[in-house]
């Protein structure tokens, strides 16, 4: 058994440049970071919005070990059966009893096991059939304990208020804690005082000269106009967002570090 482990965690991939760039970048950054587990957030990479089963072959495909996903879950028609069948697909394990899947997954990593949970905040999220992320992994803890120690938390959530909260409620119980959702890398990587990692949002991995992985022209043209205009995803000089969580087997944390690469695309 190894003194540390490290775990590669990447915010959300935005469509067809974000595949691109974790397709270009990905196997480098493993190798570089010495990888032990890799973590990436699927729930924009098809199209923008959602992930099918395509996307999550792709990511299978690139050697990821654990996806989680967040508000656009319900963006492709294939998603249901996808979540009744793949062993490494984390759901937000707060949408309403009967949703397909599961909302933390039990994951091989060496020697030892990592449990992915996956929770949606609830402010200005617009989903009035969420549970309360908090309750939600306080009834899961007990379970997730007894079977490993180590315990990644991604929160899909919009506002830091709310993902600061479920932090500190955590902390020292789970071993990290990060956001995501804002596509915007957060600058408060840390340890909080119990010793749970943290980051507010791990970012985006998509096109840099966009509005969040989205063209700059339809979403300015919303603000100008206050009428809907299409989100059509961005492409050119890409950027990867993420963190890189070091751990001990006792799932303390030992290390968090923001990653943020740019990426040239052909």
């Amino acid at each position: 058994m190894k003194e540390t482990y490290k775990a590669l965690i990447i915010g959300d991939v935005v469509g067809e440049c974000g595949r691109q760039a974790l397709e270009k970048t990905l196997a480098e950054l493993q190798w570089e970071m010495d990888v032990d587990f890799t973590v990436v957030n699927g729930e924009n990479i098809s199209g923008g919005k959602g992930l099918s089963r395509r996307g999550y072959n792709f990511l299978c495909r690139l050697g990821v070990d654990a996806i989680t996903l967040g508000n656009h879950i319900w963006g492709h028609r294939d998603i249901t059966q996808l979540l009744a069948q793949a062993p490494n697909l984390c759901r937000p394990a707060n949408l309403p009893p009967g949703t397909a899947g599961c909302g933390w997954r039990l994951l091989p990593c060496g020697d030892v096991q990592i449990a992915v949970v996956n929770l949606l905040g609830r402010v200005y999220m617009n989903m009035p059939a969420l549970d309360c992320p908090f309750h939600t992994v306080q009834s899961l803890l007990a379970e997730i304990q007894a079977q490993t120690p180590i315990i990644l938390v991604d929160f899909h959530a919009e506002t830091t208020s709310e993902k600061l909260a479920l932090a500190n409620f955590l902390d020292g119980r789970v071993t990290a804690v990060w956001g995501t959702h804002t596509h915007v890398q957060t600058n408060d990587a840390r340890l909080l005082p119990r010793g749970t990692a943290y980051l507010s949002d791990a970012g985006m991995t998509g096109a840099r000269d966009s509005v969040l992985g989205v063209e700059t022209e339809g979403v300015v043209a919303r603000y100008l106009s206050g009428r809907p205009s299409p989100f059509v995803v961005a492409h050119g000089v890409a950027q990867l967002n993420g963190l890189l969580l070091e751990f001990a087997p006792d799932g303390k944390a030992r290390n968090i570090q923001t990653v943020n690469r740019e990426v040239q695309l052909l």
